[in-house]
C-alpha cells in the first residue's frame, strides 16, 4: 500500500493486516539485538530457515529482515521465543535448531536443557512470562521489543503502531500538552524534568519555527537502554516525536545517535524512509494539513554531546562543547529557537500517554515519579539486562526479584545508579524506592537509568578513581573546575589506592567537589563529584583504612594486597602455578605451593583459577 491519506484509511489498513495475519501459526522470533548478533544470532537464525525449508513446514520464523529487538536478558543470547507456546530459550546454537523444531515446534514438547534454571533452585522454568527476570517488569517503553520486527512498518501498525499520533490529530494542541503534564511524565534522559512543563515553555515563546530533537547519545558505560529502543521499536521514537511536533507547532525534528550505534542507524533509517511512505511522515500527515520530517544526526561519540547544549551545537555542526544556560534552550535552542529535546526512552512513552490517558499512566509509580523506567542491570548480580519497572521498586526488589541476587552468593555491597556522574548507595539502603527524589537525596541520581550492582569484593575507593577518570577523559574542558579540578581529584584517588594518601587527602576532595558542584558550566560537570561524594559519605571507613592502614578492605589496590596461598587449604592441584603468566607459584603435586611475592605481579588470575578458595589477598 502506498501512502496513506487519512486516519480512516491508516484504520482499515490495520483491519486489513489484522486479517491477514495468522496468530495460529506457529511463531518463531530469533532477537536480533546487537548483544544478541554478536552471541551467534544470525547463524541460529539461518539454521530455522534451512530446517524449515527442507522440513516444508508453514511457520512464521522471523529471520532475516524480520527479526525482533532485544528482549534485554543480553547475557544469555542468542534469545529464541516460541509462540504460542510462550517459551524461551538460552544460549541457543545452530546445532541447536533441529531438535527445537522437532521437539517443540512440531511436538509441542519443551527441550529442557535450553530454557532458564533459577539460580537459588536450580528449577528449570520455560515459560517466558514466568522467568524472574521478566515477570516482575512492567514495560511502556519496551512494549514492543521482541515481539515486532523493528524494520516493518505493517508489524508496528498491527501491534497498535501510529494509533496515539491519530487520537492525536484530533486533539488540540494545547489539550496534548495538558494531558502529557497530567501524566506526570519526566524526561528520562537524566534531569528528570517534567516534559509537559518543557514542552508548555517552548510553545509560550513566540517564534514561527520550532524543533523537536531526540537525544539518543547514551554515553554512560553499560548503558543500552535507548539503544535498545531504536534498535528494536524505532517507530514508537518516530511516532511520539510526531505527537510532541503536532502539540509544539515544529516542521522539522533531528534525532542525535551515536555513530557507534550502527544498528540502530540502520533500523531508524529504513523506519523514517517506512514512515515517510506511508504517509505518515512529511507532507501533509495523514491528510490532517500538518506537515513535520524528521533527521539523524550522527554524532562523534563524546560524552558531553550528551548534554543539552553541546548536542544542539553538535547537531549545528558546530563543536559541541555546553554553554551557559541563562537562556533555556525552549526559546533558543538549535538554530537560536525554541526548541524541545527530549530523550529516546522519554519519545517512546508519548504514545501510550495519549492512546490510554494520563490518568492511566499517572497510576503507575510514585507521586513525584509516573509511570516506568528502563535500567541497564549489570555488575555482580546473576541476571544482568535490560529491565523495566515501575517507579517506586525498591533497590533490594531490583536486585534480588529481577537480578536473582549476588552472584556466587557474596554480600550486596552497594549500587552504583545515574552513570559515571552518579552516586553509590550501600547496601543498608537498598529498600530506598527507586525515584528521581529519592535517589537524588541519597547523593546519587536517576540519570538515563544504568545500575551497576557491586559486591563485598568492589573497593570504593578505587570505583570513584575509575568514574573520575573517565569524567577526565571525557570532560570537554571548557571550564576551569572541569579541566583543571577533575585531573586533581583523579591524581588524589590515584595515590589512596597506591598508598600514599593522607589525611589530607580527603579534605581536598571534599574542597574540590565542593568546587565542582557549585562552578561548573554544565550538568555533567556538577554532578561529577557524585562518585567521590558518595562513598566518602557512605564509605568512608574505606577511605581511612587506605591512608591509615595502607590496607584495601576489599582486596583490590595492587600496592595494598599481597597473594599467598593457605597450605591447609591448598590440595596441590598445580592449576594455579599452570596459569601463573609469571610463573612465580611452585610446589610438588599433592603438597602445597607457595607464591614468590617479590616475582609477583598481584594480576589475581591465582586466585580465579583455584577451585578450593587457597589463595588468598592480605
Amino acid at each position: 500500500m502506498g501512502a496513506i491519506k487519512s486516519v480512516e484509511q491508516l484504520e482499515a489498513y490495520r483491519r486489513e493486516l489484522a486479517a491477514a495475519a495468522r496468530p495460529e501459526l506457529p511463531t518463531v522470533l530469533v532477537c536480533f539485538g546487537t548483544g544478541c548478533q554478536a552471541n551467534g544470532a544470525r547463524p541460529v537464525a539461518e539454521a530455522f530457515m534451512d530446517v524449515i525449508k527442507e522440513q516444508g513446514l508453514e511457520i512464521d520464523v522471523n529471520v532475516g529482515i524480520k527479526t525482533t529487538g532485544c528482549h534485554g536478558y543480553c547475557e544469555n543470547g542468542p534469545l529464541v521465543a516460541l509462540r504460542p507456546q510462550d517459551i524461551l530459550y538460552l544460549k541457543v546454537k545452530p546445532e541447536d535448531v533441529p531438535e527445537i523444531v522437532e521437539e517443540t515446534v512440531k511436538g509441542g514438547r519443551v527441550v529442557e536443557r535450553l530454557v532458564y534454571r533459577d539460580k537459588a533452585t536450580g528449577e528449570a522454568v520455560a515459560r517466558y512470562s514466568e522467568i524472574p527476570f521478566y515477570r516482575h517488569q512492567q514495560r511502556i517503553a519496551l512494549r514492543h521489543i521482541g515481539t515486532i520486527d523493528p524494520a516493518s512498518i505493517d508489524d508496528y501498525i498491527l501491534a497498535g503502531g501510529y494509533a496515539g499520533l491519530t487520537k492525536a490529530l484530533a486533539m488540540k494542541p494545547d489539550d496534548i500538552i495538558s494531558e502529557v503534564e497530567r501524566s506526570g511524565l519526566r524526561g528520562r534522559g537524566g534531569g528528570g524534568f517534567p516534559a509537559g512543563t518543557k514542552w508548555r515553555s517552548c510553545v509560550a515563546v513566540e517564534s514561527d519555527v520550532r524543533y523537536v530533537l531526540c537525544n539518543g547519545d547514551e554515553g554512560d558505560p553499560g548503558a543500552f537502554m535507548d539503544r535498545s529502543i531504536m534498535e528494536g521499536d524505532p517507530h514508537s521514537v518516530i511516532e511520539g516525536m510526531i505527537i510532541g511536533a503536532y502539540a509544539l507547532g515544529s516542521h522539522q525534528g533531528y534525532i542525535y545517535v551515536r555513530d557507534e550505534y550502527p544498528l540502530a542507524i540502520r533500523n531508524l533509517t529504513a523506519a523514517l524512509e517506512a514512515a515517510r511512505e506511508k504517509g505518515l511522515l512529511g507532507e501533509d500527515i495523514l491528510g490532517s494539513g500538518f506537515s513535520f520530517d524528521i533527521k539523524i544526526s550522527r554524532g562523534g561519540g563524546a560524552f558531553v554531546c550528551g548534554e543539552s547544549s553541546a548536542l544542539m551545537r553538535s547537531v549545528a555542526g558546530e563543536v559541541g562543547e555546553p554553554r551557559a544556560k541563562y537562556i533555556r534552550s525552549v526559546e533558543r535552542g538549535l538554530y537560536d529557537k525554541p526548541t524541545v529535546l527530549n530523550n529516546v526512552e522519554t519519545w517512546a512513552n508519548v504514545p501510550e500517554i495519549i492512546l490510554k490517558g494520563a490518568d492511566w499512566y499517572a497510576s503507575i509509580g510514585t507521586e513525584g515519579s509516573k509511570g516506568t523506567k528502563v535500567f541497564s542491570l549489570v555488575g555482580k548480580v546473576n541476571n544482568t539486562g535490560l529491565v523495566e519497572v515501575p517507579m517506586g521498586i525498591s533497590i533490594r526488589e531490583l536486585v534480588e526479584n529481577i537480578g536473582g541476587g549476588i552472584l556466587g552468593g557474596k554480600e550486596f555491597k552497594a549500587v552504583q545508579t545515574g552513570g559515571p556522574s552518579g552516586g553509590c548507595i550501600p547496601e543498608r539502603l537498598a529498600d530506598l524506592p527507586i525515584d528521581f527524589d529519592s535517589l537524588t537525596e541519597a547523593g546519587s541520581m536517576m540519570g538515563s537509568g544504568g545500575i551497576i550492582v557491586m559486591d563485598e569484593d568492589t573497593c570504593m575507593v578505587d570505583v570513584a578513581r575509575y568514574f573520575t577518570g573517565f569524567l577526565v577523559e571525557e570532560s570537554c574542558g571548557k571550564c576551569t573546575p572541569c579541566r583543571d579540578g577533575l585531573p586533581r581529584m583523579l591524581d588524589l584517588l590515584t595515590e589512596i589506592t597506591e598508598g600514599c594518601g593522607g589525611e589530607e587527602h580527603l579534605a581536598m576532595l571534599e574542597g574540590l567537589c565542593d568546587l565542582l558542584t557549585w562552578g561548573a558550566l554544565c550538568g555533567l560537570g556538577t554532578s561529577a563529584a557524585n562518585p567521590v561524594l558518595s562513598t566518602i559519605k557512605y564509605f568512608r571507613d574505606e577511605y581511612e583504612a587506605h591512608i591509615r592502614d595502607k590496607r584495601c578492605p576489599a582486596g583490590v589496590c595492587k600496592a595494598l594486597i599481597t597473594y599467598h596461598i593457605d597450605p591447609e587449604a591448598c590440595t596441590g592441584c598445580r592449576l594455579c602455578a599452570k596459569n601463573c603468566p609469571q610463573e612465580c607459584i611452585t610446589g610438588k603435586r599433592k603438597e602445597p605451593h607457595t607464591i614468590d611475592a617479590d616475582k609477583c605481579i598481584k594480576c589475581g588470575v591465582c586466585k580465579d583459577v583455584c577451585t578450593f578458595d587457597a589463595v588468598r589477598i592480605s
